[in-house]
């Protein structure tokens, strides 16, 4: 925010000096992220449905959201590559055994190669269902998915409960509290 409003207030003279284009693209790259941020919030706020999509697993079958109505979804938008995508993979786990039968995890692997995706999900030995994002499919704009990692609580109606960027403690708080509701 701070960027687009000091952006907003260049002078001629800055406008037309070498840095101009550097400082441009600062402020360009600030309002995609404050115009993600708002779109997720939007998302949140209305308990919107969720945007359904279909990708590949790791056997190559093609899985919809729509497939897990009727439970509780998290959706952890993750890379190999993300060193707080990976520190959290315990914490989905705990999560994953509490609510087992009650809550399906589906990880969504962004910006890896099919290879690395696979191999990540072999080594940490993630049990939940993965699914591959690549560069051509618009999921992670559905989301509005800026950061990594991004989790997305959906409730059984498919209605989006939370959107949280980031390796974020209240993220399983807030999923503590939404399934203690039910």
């Amino acid at each position: 925010e701070e960027v687009v409003e000091y952006g907003s207030k260049l002078t001629g003279e800055a406008l037309a000096s070498m840095i101009y284009p550097l400082a441009r693209s600062n402020m360009a790259d600030a309002e995609k992220r404050l115009a993600k941020r708002a779109k997720q919030r939007t998302l949140e706020s209305a308990a919107k449905p969720a945007p359904d999509f279909t990708l590949p697993d790791m056997q190559g079958n093609r899985v919809a959201l729509s497939d897990f109505r009727g439970k509780w979804v998290i959706l952890d938008f993750w890379g190999s590559w993300c060193g707080w995508c990976i520190k959290g993979f315990p914490e989905l786990k705990e999560a994953y055994a509490k609510y087992d039968g009650k809550l399906e995890i589906v990880g969504i692997d962004c910006n890896d190669s099919p290879q690395a995706w696979k191999a990540a999900v072999e080594r940490y030995e993630l049990p939940w269902v993965q699914l591959y994002s690549s560069k051509s499919d618009d999921v992670k704009e559905l989301y509005a998915v800026q950061n990594f990692p991004t989790k997305v609580i959906i409730d059984p109606e498919g209605r989006i409960r939370k959107v949280c960027s980031g390796h974020a403690p209240e993220f399983f708080r807030e999923l503590e509290k939404w399934m203690q509701a039910r």
